[in-house]
Parts: C-alpha cells; sequence; structure tokens
C-alpha cells in the first residue's frame, strides 16, 4: 500500500474588516407654508400662530402680514413629522363668530420640502 499523501499545513488569516466611515445622514427640513385667506379674520391668524407655533406677538403679526401680502408665508421649518404636526395643530382651530355666520373651516396650511436643503 502507498503512504498517505501529507498536505500542507494551511494557515488562513482573514483580512481584518475595513471600517467604511459611518457618515451622518442628516433629515432634510420641510417648510410649514401658510397660505393668504379672505375669509378669517387677522386676529384669529394670529393667535392660531401663537398658540400653535409659540411665537411672540410681533413675529405672528409679521408672518400673518407676509401670508397675506404675498400669498403664503413660510411659519415653522423642521423635521417632515413635525412638521406634519404642526400643520395638523393649525387646521384643527376653527374661527367661530357672532351671530348667523357658521363656523368657518380651517387655516390654508401644508408643508413642502425646503429649498436648498
Amino acid at each position: 500500500m502507498s503512504d498517505p499523501v501529507q498536505l500542507p499545513d494551511v494557515t488562513v488569516n482573514p483580512k481584518p474588516k475595513q471600517r467604511s466611515e459611518t457618515a451622518v445622514r442628516r433629515l432634510p427640513p420641510f417648510n410649514v407654508i401658510l397660505e393668504n385667506d379672505d375669509y378669517h379674520s387677522m386676529e384669529f391668524v394670529i393667535e392660531v400662530l401663537r398658540k400653535v407655533l409659540r411665537c411672540p406677538q410681533q413675529r405672528a403679526v409679521r408672518l400673518t402680514l407676509e401670508a397675506h401680502v404675498s400669498g403664503r408665508a413660510v411659519v415653522w421649518t423642521g423635521p417632515k413629522e413635525v412638521a406634519e404636526l404642526k400643520v395638523e395643530q393649525i387646521r384643527s382651530f376653527h374661527e367661530v363668530r357672532s351671530g348667523d355666520v357658521p363656523k368657518l373651516g380651517p387655516l390654508g396650511c401644508f408643508i413642502e420640502p425646503a429649498a436648498g436643503e
């Protein structure tokens, strides 16, 4: 009978995994846009902005006037989920006037991706 064949000893040295640099990916910001409205009073719009955004009276007035003059105003910018919440909160307010006037609908408000981000 023949001698069994001797195989050489094989040593396996695995290469260490190269760690890829983990880049922090920022969530793209979204703008909350308030649309001009010919039905709601300016006082009501200012009150809603102050309650939802917790902004000072002066800023709420400026944003309301911007929406009135230009047709729209960016009232808040941030993560999409929070922007959606802000829109929902703004739309939850309804102005009720005295007399026979029925309750008015919500303010015109929507989100859009922030430009250049």
